[in-house]
C-alpha cells in the first residue's frame, strides 16, 4: 500500500485539547470485522464485549518527565531539551532533541533549574535536531534521576502543545494507571481510558491481564517520507516480555479465549515476539517493527486504540488489523460524528 492512501481530513477542532472528565467516560466506537458494522458507545461499555478468562494485554511502560527548559552559556538564550534515551547511566550520556538546534554547537554548556542545578555539555551532533549530551553531575545515579524528575516536564506531544499550554492534570493523565516501568517519552494512549473502577469490574467478570513493556519513542510521530511503505524504516524502541507474561498470553491462545491488545505499542511488541508457531516468546531487546496492510496478526483477535493522525504509522497498523476499507470508513464516520482525536481523544474497539 502507498502512503497517500492513509490521508484523511482531520478538522483542528476535533483534536482533543484535554482528557475526558473521567477516564472511562470517553466515547467508544466499536468495529465488528465480521459483520462490517460500527456501533457508538461509551468506553465503560467495553465490558459487554468480553467474557470470563478473556485476556487484556497492556503496555506497562511509564513516561518520564523528558522535557527540560534551560539556558545556553554566555548568551542565556532559552533552549528546550527533549530527552530521548539514556545511552550510558555511568557517564550520564543521553540522546536528545534540542530547540532551537541551529544555535547549539559541540562544546556548548547548557544550564537547567533556577540555580543551575544541572549542567550539561554538548558532545556530538547526531542529526539536524539531535544531539548527545553529557550531564555534569557528581552524585549517584538515583540522585541524578531525582534531579531530572524535579526539573523535567511532562512530554506532551507537539500537536497538543500547539493548541494549548501544559495543564496541571497532564502529569497524572498523560500516564496509564498501570504504568510501572519508566522509560517512554510517548505514552501508550489507548490505555488512558482504563480507570481503577473499570479494571475492577473486568476483574470481577473474570477477565485476565498480561503486561508487556515497550518504551515508546518519538519515532511514532516522525513523518513517513516515502510513498512506498516498504521503504520506510521505524526507529528502534526497547521492549521486554517476561517469561511469566508470555505464558499467560500463550495459555489464553491455547484455550481459545479472546486476546485484546490495548494499543499499537502493545501490538508492536506482540508481533515482534511471535514465533513461527504463533506463540509469544520471552523478549528483552529492541524492535523497529513496522506493521501496515496487508499483515497477518498472530496473537490478538481484538484491539483497543485511539484515533490517530493522517499518514501515521499507528493508523497503518490499525488499518492492517481492522481492514483498510472498514477503518477508513470508520474514520469518516468519526469525523462526521465529531469524535475526539489523538492523544486525549476517544477510543476504538476492533473485534
Amino acid at each position: 500500500m502507498k502512503l497517500s492512501q492513509f490521508k484523511y481530513n482531520l478538522p483542528k477542532e476535533l483534536i482533543a485539547e484535554k482528557p475526558a472528565h473521567e477516564r472511562d467516560c470517553s466515547r467508544l466506537m466499536v468495529i465488528n470485522r465480521k459483520t462490517k458494522t460500527i456501533e457508538h458507545k461509551i468506553f465503560k461499555d467495553v465490558l459487554e464485549y468480553f467474557e470470563e478468562r478473556d485476556l487484556f494485554v497492556m503496555n506497562d511502560t511509564k513516561v518520564f518527565p523528558a522535557r527540560l527548559f534551560g539556558t545556553k552559556e554566555k548568551t542565556n538564550a532559552r533552549i528546550e531539551v527533549f530527552l530521548l534515551r539514556e545511552i550510558n547511566p555511568d557517564t550520564r550520556l543521553w540522546d536528545i532533541l534540542v530547540d532551537p538546534a541551529r544555535k547549539i554547537r559541540i562544546g556548548n554548556k547548557l544550564y537547567f533549574g533556577e540555580n543551575d542545578e544541572l549542567v550539561a555539555e554538548v558532545i556530538d551532533n547526531t542529526t539536524s535536531r539531535g544531539r548527545t549530551l553529557r550531564f555534569l553531575y557528581d552524585g549517584t545515579h538515583e540522585e541524578f534521576q531525582a534531579v531530572l524528575h524535579k526539573l523535567g516536564n511532562t512530554p506532551i506531544p507537539d500537536d497538543l502543545l500547539r493548541i494549548r499550554d501544559i495543564i496541571p492534570e497532564d502529569k497524572e493523565r498523560y500516564q496509564t494507571i498501570y504504568a510501572v516501568n519508566e522509560g517512554a517519552v510517548v505514552a501508550p494512549t489507548a490505555g488512558f481510558h482504563f480507570s481503577k473502577q473499570l479494571m475492577k469490574r473486568l476483574e470481577i467478570k473474570g477477565c485476565e491481564f498480561a503486561s508487556v513493556t515497550l518504551h515508546a519513542g518519538l519515532g511514532n510521530f516522525r513523518p513517513i517520507e516515502v510513498e512506498d511503505l516498504t521503504k520506510h524504516k521505524m526507529d528502534s524502541e526497547e521492549m521486554f516480555i517476561s517469561e511469566e507474561n508470555a505464558k499467560i498470553i500463550n495459555a489464553a491462545k491455547e484455550r481459545k479465549s479472546k486476546v485484546c491488545c490495548v494499543g499499537t505499542t502493545t501490538m508492536k511488541a506482540l508481533e515482534t515476539a511471535t514465533t513461527i508457531s504463533s506463540k509469544i516468546k520471552p523478549y528483552a531487546g529492541w524492535t523497529n517493527k513496522f506493521v501496515f496492510p496487508p499483515h497477518e496478526f498472530s496473537i490478538a483477535d481484538s484491539m483497543i486504540t485511539n484515533f490517530h493522525p493522517p499518514l501515521s504509522s499507528m493508523l497503518m497498523m490499525v488499518s492492517a488489523f481492522g481492514g483498510y476499507d472498514l477503518i477508513m470508513e470508520a474514520y469518516k464516520q468519526a469525523v462526521a460524528e465529531k469524535y475526539k482525536f489523538l492523544t486525549y481523544g476517544d477510543a476504538m474497539l476492533i473485534i
